[in-house]
């Protein structure tokens, strides 16, 4: 996705702006994370999904593409 044409997807990874620097991290905190990590829907279905002792159903926060209402940070 670095590679995008979406200027808020540039920003989020840090190949453009300053976002991170403003909240006192580096440049491409969120690309790290994610990179480290995994995606939202990755970290969901690991730790409290259906597949988990928890087993969680996403339910309202299942993929936007699927009728949930998947939250994200609030960053612009």
């Amino acid at each position: 996705m670095k590679g995008s044409n979406n200027p808020e997807i540039l920003r989020l990874l840090g190949v453009e702006g300053s976002q991170g620097e403003e909240l006192g991290l580096s440049k491409d905190w969120a690309y790290q994370v994610i990179k480290q990590i995994g995606n939202y829907s990755e970290i969901f279905e690991r730790n409290i999904g259906t597949n988990t002792p928890i087993g969680l159903a996403r339910g309202l926060n299942d993929q936007w593409n699927k009728g949930g209402l998947q939250y994200s940070p609030p960053f612009r």
